[in-house]
């Protein structure tokens, strides 16, 4: 097993961390050795293991907690494991799988766990599995069932990538299908039949001339989305299609509820069979909240809303105020090109200590 000195610069424990194989539903590894690590470096925390999640929490009786939650799964591997590291200092880059979704946040978290004895508010920290997969095997859902009140707390964090600032609540996202039935024959006598595929174009022109709403919340501004993702059917190269189905993905503000987005694609598409696929719902910035303003403050004072879906939601639907605070661009999770600035992690590192001692 391998072994990690949570004492260390969290920069080389990204390193150690991204070097651990994770993929989704095979995390036994890093799970095994996050928790002999916690349990032999920081034994001021209670450490409890739940399937390949770990937590740990301080039970300090101060008078608010927070939670610092962060997935140990990654995407597939795609040419970008072991982690390569150049440059020195601040400008070093590490380039690897994780290094921005999300392991350099999982450092961080780990690094506060061993070193913050005495912290200001108690902290629960909740190292999980599955989350790039589908919702129904998310590691927070299971530990929400299981055991809930690992899960409360005053404020979370989740340590997903945000540029090293912080991110106020997260969009909601939701998945449908749009079903076109027609009549098959052969492409020789296709006056016959009735081309499903061809009953696409409607429905194809008008998210083609959709315009998406951009909504302003708390100072945040959120940008919606509607775009086609996937089109499916066809039987053979001589045969007219009889079916055909269009997916869609919808991303919508959180002022909007589950089944308001609903009620409005449903609306786009009158006349069509729209099903729900997929469907996880947004999350209100609740920067308001006093430890949430506390926290933006000492990260400089801004804070920018979420485009895109992350378990802050999950944490909004239990009551609890929310945010993305991690190292790390976004828009490099999930590709080939992942990589991490040393400074940053230090940075957001250096944020989370000095609001939490």
């Amino acid at each position: 097993m391998p072994s990690l000195d949570l004492h260390a610069d969290p920069v080389d424990l990204t390193a150690a961390l991204v070097d651990i194989f994770s993929v989704s539903e095979e995390e036994k590894v890093i799970a095994d050795t996050v928790q002999a690590a916690l349990e032999a470096q920081a034994p001021h925390l209670e450490v409890i293991r739940n399937g390949d999640a770990v937590l740990a929490r301080t039970n300090l009786g101060r008078p608010s907690r927070v939670v610092l939650a962060g997935h140990l799964d990654t995407v597939p591997v795609n040419e970008n494991m072991p982690v390569r590291r150049e440059g020195t200092g601040d400008d070093e880059i590490l380039h690897g799988l994780g290094t921005v979704d999300m392991k350099s946040g999982d450092a961080v978290f780990l690094h506060l766990a061993a070193a913050l004895r005495e912290p200001k508010h108690d902290i629960t920290f909740v190292f999980y599995d599955c989350e790039e997969i589908e919702a129904t095997k998310n590691g927070l859902g299971r530990i929400e069932r299981e055991l809930p009140e690992w899960l409360q707390g005053d404020l979370a964090i989740l340590g997903e990538p945000s540029n090293g600032g912080i991110e106020g609540g997260c969009q909601g996202t939701m998945r449908i299908e749009i079903r076109v039935e027609g009549v098959r024959a052969h492409t020789a006598r296709g006056w016959m039949g009735v081309n499903a595929i061809h009953g696409l174009a409607e429905p194809l022109r008008r998210l083609a001339e959709y315009t998406p709403r951009v909504v302003d919340i708390d100072g945040l501004t959120y940008r919606e989305g509607l775009q086609a993702t996937k089109i499916g059917g066809g039987v053979a190269g001589n045969v007219v299609p009889d079916e055909a189905v269009l997916t869609i993905n919808h991303r919508f503000a959180p002022d909007r509820s589950s089944e308001e987005a609903e009620a409005h694609l449903r609306e786009v598409f009158e006349g069509y069979d729209v099903k729900i696929v997929d469907l996880s719902p947004g999350a209100l910035p609740g920067l308001s909240a006093p430890a949430a303003a506390e926290l933006v403050a000492a990260a400089g004072g801004k804070a920018v809303a979420k485009l895109g879906w992350t378990d802050v939601a999950r944490f909004a639907a239990l009551g609890i105020p929310a945010v993305n605070f991690g190292p790390g661009d976004p828009t490099l999770a999930h590709t080939r090109q992942e990589n991490v600035r040393a400074g940053e992690i230090r940075q957001v590192a250096s944020v989370l200590r000095a609001f939490l001692s």
